[in-house]
């Protein structure tokens, strides 16, 4: 029963995910996959802190503790899911860790891209006794892609349908949308970032509050609130949003200090918190949505996952926008939705195991797909 995991910690800076999944066979697409367990370990507030601060501006000796302690933190996470689904870590032939971005480039216009994610897999390794392959995304931008959206090879291989077309839209920090087209139909996948996911939601929701929320609760605040046109328009008129596929982008674009200062002068216009949560979550609907215009085929139904799909007023939001398209859950393809991302890394240990070249260029415009990782033995 051939066993891998995954770790994902992704731009929300909430905790760290681990999906243990079975895959069977040896070929490129596994003859068996399933879902044998998932949790997820939230951050106490003081790391959260920390790790924000050190994405933001650390000097290297800070990201160089935070590179172990992430590595010490993920070891145990593994450990105590593997105990709570009562496997020993030599069930495993690996796991696959996503490590924690701090700082992405994109190429852009002649220029070569960078890419910088923490989490030592030595550490992993030597403190849980698996195999660990890590640092999936820098071989592709070393290969002259953009490394993400590394998570539509998953949605590729495992998703897509026969006989039509759909797309999975991940709402993480991040929003990055994948297009399957129908598998008979010989035609390539897209998949790019549409822009904030919930990152600015939750951002806005925790100042706004004084620090009483951390997110938008069952999105109660957009839902009490109106979008107002201006505060929208101030974001959908960033360049990004122009920007044809592949594309990417994280918090240093759409993050805490611009967010702060766009705050600053709404506030300072008396327009009311709820309102200008309405308009963040209409931002994401709307960047969602006009994704759709890089879409070269025809898309039949929407599967939502991340942690916006559990925000009921920015779900209503996405569907009015991408009607008549429908839209529902991942768990009615059989995957829970919050194990996405952390089953794909899970995947992609597994492909370099094997010798199958993950990397996705449809999706990040590398020159060729490549064998994604580094390996470090337990």
């Amino acid at each position: 029963m051939p066993l891998y995991a995954g770790l994902m910690s992704g731009t929300s800076l909430d905790g760290v995910d681990v999906a243990v999944v079975r895959m069977e066979g040896t070929g490129e697409r596994p003859t068996g996959t399933r879902l044998v367990g998932f949790r997820s370990y939230p951050y106490e507030p003081d790391f959260r802190a920390r790790l924000r601060a050190a994405c933001e501006e650390a000097p290297a000796s800070e990201l160089c503790r935070v590179d172990f302690a992430l590595g010490r933190r993920w070891a145990r996470a593994l450990l105590d899911a593997l105990g709570e689904l009562g496997l020993a870590p030599d069930a495993l032939e690996a796991v696959g860790s996503a490590g924690q971005t701090v700082w992405h480039e994109p190429p852009s216009e002649g220029r070569p891209g960078s890419t910088l994610q923490l989490g030592e897999g030595a550490v992993i390794a030597e403190a849980s006794g698996v195999t660990v392959v890590e640092d999936f995304r820098v071989r592709d931008v070393a290969a002259g892609g953009h490394g993400a959206p590394i998570s539509a090879y998953f949605d590729w291989l495992l998703l897509s349908a026969p006989d039509r077309g759909r797309a999975v839209l991940n709402l993480g920090g991040m929003g990055n949308l994948t297009a399957l087209p129908a598998r008979d139909a010989g035609r390539r996948p897209v998949a790019f970032d549409t822009g904030p996911g919930v990152v600015l939601l939750d951002a806005a929701a925790a100042r706004l509050s004084g620090g009483a929320l951390r997110f938008d609760e069952d999105g109660r605040m957009a839902a009490a609130g109106s979008a107002l046109p201006g505060a929208v328009e101030s974001w959908l008129g960033d360049p990004f949003f122009t920007e044809a596929p592949p594309r990417t982008t994280g918090r240093e674009r759409f993050g805490p200090a611009r967010l702060e200062a766009w705050l600053e002068e709404r506030l300072e216009r008396g327009e009311a918190p709820e309102d200008l949560v309405a308009s963040l979550a209409e931002v994401t609907a709307r960047a969602a949505a006009g994704a759709f215009d890089w879409v070269p085929f025809e898309v039949q139904e929407l599967f939502l996952c991340g942690g916006g799909a559990r925000n009921p007023e920015l779900v209503r939001r996405i569907a009015a926008h991408v009607a008549p398209v429908g839209v529902r859950p991942l768990e009615d393809l059989g995957w829970d939705g919050d194990a996405r991302e952390a089953a794909a890394f899970a995947l992609l240990a597994r492909q370099h195991l094997l010798g199958h070249p993950a990397g996705t260029p449809w999706a990040t415009g590398a020159r060729a797909a490549r064998i994604l990782g580094k390996r470090v033995p337990a």
